[in-house]
């Protein structure tokens, strides 16, 4: 593969081994997830040590916050890579360029809105995702500083997705790595030395963003590389824009559908909860764990995303089958990785976050009851990413909607009102097992239709 200084285009996306390319994608598509899903738990883990138990609880509660700035960053930056990854699949590098430049017009506008208009309502905000009055000086000092820096995050989220779209996973690998080491280096600076508590966590979040953006638009700023920033691309298209917005509809949603989620299993841990604060301090610590596997399987998805977007674009089905089929048994060995230390090792695990003995009982109860099903969640995943990569909106927005939407938010609002507590810790699980079967009886239609004899001789879409 090209590296950025040549103007070399991924064509070996369709026509190499496949499991050589999701290697060759996934792998840095992993170990940048893997990095940025640490580099968040090490932040909890310098701010529970080094702050405090109400510190680890005042963060659970920004959580509503982070998923809704990620689902404006997820619509554009999904999106915009989806795009660019069609385009050239169909060579079409004129259109990759200028959408190149949109996805960079669109962050700026995002961030600069959302972080904005948060500032103003911040504290009627976070009381509303979950704070008491011990937690909100904690979540505003974190926030404050995060909102302030969210158009760089987006700008940084965004032109990384587009490095993975143009060929370029390792460059996009590398920029998560960067921000990791910066973040691992800042934060204990600024929390113990400095002593500048949860916000100085934030601030070594921002810095370590910001130090990685002038990495990336120095790369993609290289006039030799056939795709890079230049004058005339800024300037919104709205048939690009239109495609930027239906495709990345559907990781939207999913972030979107995840703050509601966070918010009302928030409230239901403060109402049903013998301590509320501990209660969703201990979710923080679980859902932390959670998200590390998470983070992966997404790292997977994000590796087949190019494969399967430039086989599409060319019509080569039976490329795009296989793909699938390789990513999905990733997935389920990473998700049955996470399954088994989340059953086997949780008490281990939440020491490394507090030395609250009653916190770290209850965080290991909720990790073990949380990664029941991670299996079919991860399933779930793989499948939602591949209909949204193939174009199939429709099915990527109803699957992104029937995990959280239909199954997780009413199972939130009814089981705890039987079982207490307990109610809202099962409710993940049992969401996690109905929406991980829909997504494979999805696909099983999907592969059917492929298989089709009538299909295969016309190559027409569904």
């Amino acid at each position: 593969m090209s590296n950025l200084s040549t103007k070399g285009i991924p064509t070996e996306l369709g026509t190499e081994k496949i499991s050589r390319l999701l290697v060759q994608y996934a792998i840095p598509a992993i170990i940048a997830q893997t990095a940025a899903s640490l580099y968040h738990m090490i932040d909890s883990i310098f701010i529970g040590q080094g702050v405090g138990a109400l510190a680890i609880s005042g963060l659970a509660t920004t959580f509503p916050f982070m998923n809704l700035s990620a689902a404006f960053g997820a619509m554009i930056g999904v999106g915009g890579a989806t795009q660019l990854s069609v385009k050239l699949g169909q060579r079409d590098y004129d259109s990759a360029c200028t959408i190149l430049g949109n996805l960079v017009t669109l962050n700026i506008i995002v961030g600069v809105l959302f972080g904005g208009i948060s500032l103003l309502f911040l504290d009627n905000i976070l009381y509303f995702f979950g704070a008491s009055e011990a937690t909100l000086p904690y979540a505003r000092d974190f926030m404050e500083v995060v909102l302030y820096g969210n158009v760089i995050t987006h700008l940084y989220l965004g032109i990384n997705a587009a490095l993975r779209a143009s060929g370029h996973p390792k460059e996009s690998m590398y920029a998560t790595i960067i921000t990791v080491i910066c973040n691992i280096i800042l934060a204990p600076l600024f929390i113990y030395v400095f002593e500048w508590g949860i916000r100085g966590a934030a601030l070594a979040t921002m810095m370590s963003q910001s130090i990685t953006l002038m990495w990336q638009l120095r790369l993609l700023s290289n006039p030799n590389e056939l795709l890079h920033l230049h004058k005339g691309i800024y300037a919104l298209r709205a048939r690009f824009v239109k495609g930027i917005l239906a495709i990345g509809l559907s990781p939207f949603l999913i972030n979107a559908a995840a703050c509601i989620v966070v918010i009302i299993i928030n409230k239901g841990l403060r109402m049903y909860g013998d301590n509320g604060d501990m209660a969703i301090a201990s979710y923080g610590i679980a859902n932390r764990v959670i998200f590390i596997f998470i983070m992966v399987v997404l790292g997977v998805t994000q590796g087949m995303q190019p494969i399967v977007g430039y086989n599409f674009g060319a019509r080569n089905y039976e490329r795009v089958k296989e793909t699938l089929k390789q990513t999905m048994w990733w997935a389920v060995i990473v998700t049955f990785t996470g399954f088994a230390l989340c059953e086997g090792i949780p008490e281990l695990i939440s020491r490394a976050f507090t030395t609250d003995t009653t916190l770290i009982a209850n965080a290991s109860k909720g990790m073990r009851i949380s990664s029941m099903f991670i299996i079919l969640a991860g399933v779930q995943m793989v499948a939602t990413n591949f209909f949204q990569s193939v174009g199939k909106v429709n099915k990527a927005i109803f699957l992104s909607l029937t995990r959280q939407v239909l199954f997780l938010i009413p199972l939130l609002i009814i089981l705890p009102r039987y079982m207490g507590e307990d109610g809202v810790w099962y409710s993940i699980p049992i969401a996690d097992f109905i929406s991980g079967i829909l997504a494979i009886i999805l696909l099983k239609q999907q592969f059917n239709h492929w298989n089709n004899p009538a299909f295969a001789a016309n190559k027409v879409q569904n």
